[in-house]
């Protein structure tokens, strides 16, 4: 098994540039499924995640060309509208059900597996298709849908505002008969990027307040040439680092607009950042002379509120922090795994079932360690560590490169899964770090 030996304890200084968006380009080339025309993809990132959807989609018959960060699809023809089995899991097939209902009348994709972050179910989803007029279902390994007189629009409103459900009703819902409208979608910046790749292949897709989608469906869509945008999680990560080793990193092709929450974030805590042309640049605050830290309290929320996939790496940096912090997280609910890993190098965390006071979620009184309290400052120690999942994964490599002394990581398929060649690049900001 390969691991990172990772030499910590020194400022990073340098320029990175942010890989394309893992959320966004795996659903992209789902969509492409809707359409027999080629589709083509830019500023692909080399990620293992997209290894299994390439299985999936070459399954059910699409040609596949790679030429770097270029990516060509091609489905003229459904060869196999029933893929029941791949070589691992992935959440992302169920998202393949409506393309396929679409031009084939028929699905079956297996269960959804991903991240190691707990459960994620689906009923929101399933119970959407239902309402377009798909009959599902459920065995031990597969999801299995058919429409016999084909998907027709319908009014759904989404309990909670899932971002995997949204993507899934309008993929399916862009050439059904009708109109759908769907209310409480979840409107993250990777949703917004996949309206615009629809638009781009004939779609009708629009936006109305509250959080209200609606899509008008259409005969058919056409091939698409489409740009995958930069991940703002791989950003966040690359931020926190900068300010928690008290060095500067500039992040080439990061998004201001995807990032406004993390960056006020930033100045709340005494970190720096500055927005140029080329991208954003992340920093101690010079005013501060590049001292202590802010001590925040966050609540993770759907968007435009804090990802969940920020808390983790900011929770390294809230362990430099002088005070008391706490994270509040509402999306997920087994998502501070990673707190035992900082723990044993020397961070004070601690993890609560309860709610703070006068903040109550959706978790509430359900026994979910969902709230954690972060004293800082606390030097962090070298440690060995085997990676838990893709985002404590991150963790793992960013509390090490802050520690004092050697650490190793092991179990890096996880980190591969969803980072571009991150040692290689880490390396380029004056990172020790091997992998052996």
């Amino acid at each position: 098994m390969e691991k990172f030996i990772i030499k910590g304890g020194k400022p990073l200084f340098g320029e990175i540039t942010v890989a394309g968006a893992k959320n966004a380009i795996s659903k992209m080339m789902v969509a492409s499924l809707l359409t027999d025309e080629p589709c083509m993809f830019e500023n692909v990132p080399e990620i293992g995640e997209l290894d299994i959807i390439f299985e999936f989609l070459r399954n059910i018959g699409a040609a596949i060309d790679r030429a770097g960060p270029v990516v060509k699809i091609a489905t003229p023809t459904i060869t196999n509208n029933r893929v029941t089995t791949l070589t691992r899991r992935n959440r992302i097939p169920i998202l393949a059900l409506g393309p396929l209902l679409a031009r084939t009348g028929e699905a079956e994709v297996p269960i959804l597996g991903g991240d190691k972050i707990g459960p994620r179910p689906v009923d929101i989803h399933l119970e959407g298709l239902a309402k377009l007029g798909a009959r599902i279902q459920i065995t031990r390994e597969s999801y299995h849908a058919w429409a016999p007189g084909g998907l027709r629009g319908a009014e759904i409103e989404l309990r909670f505002p899932s971002v995997g459900a949204t993507e899934n009703l309008m993929l399916a819902a862009v050439l059904a008969k009708g109109k759908t409208v769907v209310k409480n979608a979840a409107l993250e910046p990777e949703i917004i990027e996949l309206m615009k790749m629809l638009q781009k292949m004939g779609a009708i897709v629009e936006l109305s307040p509250p959080r209200t989608v609606t899509i008008e469906g259409v005969e058919r869509l056409r091939g698409v040439s489409h740009r995958t945008p930069p991940d703002r999680n791989e950003a966040v990560s690359f931020a926190c680092l900068a300010i928690a080793t008290n060095g500067r990193i500039m992040l080439n092709g990061a998004n201001q607009e995807h990032l406004i929450t993390f960056l006020n974030v930033v100045r709340r805590m005494g970190g720096e950042y500055e927005v140029t042309d080329e991208g954003i640049a992340f920093s101690r605050s010079v005013a501060r002379g590049g001292g202590g830290l802010n001590p925040l309290e966050i609540r993770t929320d759907v968007h435009p509120g804090f990802m969940t996939d920020w808390q983790q790496p900011l929770a390294v940096l809230l362990t430099q922090a002088n005070g008391t912090s706490t994270i509040h997280e509402t999306i997920y609910e087994d998502r501070f795994a990673y707190a035992l890993d900082l723990n044993e190098m020397g961070a004070k965390i601690a993890v609560s079932t309860d709610c703070p006071p006068n903040d109550p979620c959706r978790f509430a009184g359900k026994g979910h360690y969902h709230f954690a309290t972060i004293e800082g400052p606390t030097p962090l120690e070298s440690r060995n560590l085997a990676v838990r999942d893709l985002r404590s994964g991150m963790v793992d490599i960013l509390a090490a490169l802050v520690a004092r002394g050697v650490s190793e990581v092991e179990g890096l398929d996880e980190i591969d899964r969803g980072y571009e060649r991150i040692d290689e690049r880490l390396r380029q900001l004056g990172a020790d770090i091997t992998r052996v």
